[in-house]
Parts: C-alpha cells; structure tokens; sequence
C-alpha cells in the first residue's frame, strides 16, 4: 500500500513535467517567429484573441440563462 501512495505523489511531478515540456515546444518554434515585428503583432493579436474567446465561451458556460 506503501507503494501505491509513492506512485500517487508522482503524478502532480509527472503532470507538471508533461505540461512545461509541451508548453516549452509550442513556444519555442513561435518565439523564434517574433524577430519580423508584423509576426510578432499577428501572433500577440492571435494570443490575445485565443484568450478573450476562451473567457468568454467560459462566461457562457458558467453563467446560467435567465428565465423566460
């Protein structure tokens, strides 16, 4: 039973490993697009664009319809 409570402590180390290897691959190929200045506006607009649309499909889901 040990073991199994070891393994589980893992996972957040696992998890936390998984998400900044992935975030360091998409980010670095992008990152390295930034040096042409209209590059580097149209991936800031498209970031900040991602961003707003997420918070608001959020919003949408979180906030409940008002009765008729």
């Amino acid at each position: 039973m040990r073991d199994f409570f070891v393994n589980v402590i893992r996972y957040p180390r696992y998890l936390v490993a998984f998400g900044l290897g992935v975030a360091l691959s998409v980010l670095e190929p992008l990152l390295a697009r930034t040096r042409n200045p209209v590059t580097a506006v149209a991936l800031v607009g498209a970031a900040v664009s991602g961003v707003l649309s997420l918070a608001l499909v959020l919003h949408a889901m979180v906030t409940p319809v008002p009765a008729a």
